[in-house]
């Protein structure tokens, strides 16, 4: 049996370790974290892959956007 945990690498979930889901993991997956604060909004996506220590998220991307007046999103993954 493998480790079914994943580790993330850069951006606010550097270091965050989680168990990954039922599904086969899939190298290439993405997740999207959302972070609100009292400034803009900050996307980061995170791309799954394998290493030799096992599964990563690797930061793949950041965006920063000016916060609208409409519903706000929590914050976490997506």
């Amino acid at each position: 049996m493998t480790d079914r945990s994943v580790r993330f690498f850069g951006g606010p979930l550097d270091g965050r370790v989680q168990e990954l889901t039922d599904e086969e993991p899939a190298p290439g997956t993405i997740v999207r974290h959302i972070h609100l604060h009292g400034g803009p909004k900050i996307e980061t996506l995170y791309e799954l892959g394998m290493t030799e220590h096992g599964w990563e998220y690797r930061v793949s991307a950041t965006t920063h956007s000016e916060p609208s007046h409409s519903e706000p999103e929590p914050d976490g993954l997506r």
